[in-house]
């Protein structure tokens, strides 16, 4: 069974409180209980949160060897973190970039992203069930064909 790593960067603990109106009313814990229960049988998934770049950065350095892939969703980290992209590039993993909203639908800002390059899949604007994609692809994901 495939170990899969979520990752999930600075205010995404706020989720039911903060901007329900973009991110829904469901909170963190009701995404860990969702994705938790697709992947029961299929998959081994650990979670991390949280709101500090370097904690973010060692948690992802720390993977290789321990996981098969992660789930990434860096928050505001995404527009502004050469850093997060560089860990990401530095651990020889399949790593897919989730995101709750479109953020190509979002502030002008949010449309950039350091770690679209750096990962194996973009998934956006598809809510909590972005993250279940995510998981699915990674178990399907073999690195000779780079889907």
């Amino acid at each position: 069974m495939k170990k899969i790593l979520i990752i999930n960067g600075p205010n995404l603990n706020m989720l039911g409180l903060r901007e329900p109106e973009i991110y829904g009313s469901a909170s963190y814990e009701d995404l860990v209980n969702h994705v938790s229960m697709h992947c029961a049988g299929r998959a081994d998934v650990h979670f991390f949160q949280s709101n500090h770049e370097g904690d973010i950065i060692d948690k992802i350095q720390t993977s290789r060897g321990v996981y098969d892939g992660i789930v990434l969703n860096a928050g505001g980290y995404t527009h502004t973190s050469v850093a997060i992209a560089d860990a990401v590039s530095a651990v020889d993993l399949p790593v897919v970039e989730v995101h709750i909203s479109d953020i190509k639908k979002r502030e002008s800002f949010r449309h950039h992203s350091f770690l679209t390059d750096v990962c194996v899949k973009t998934i956006m604007g598809r809510g909590f069930d972005g993250y279940n994609m995510a998981v699915d692809f990674l178990l399907a994901y073999d690195a000779k064909t780079r889907d």
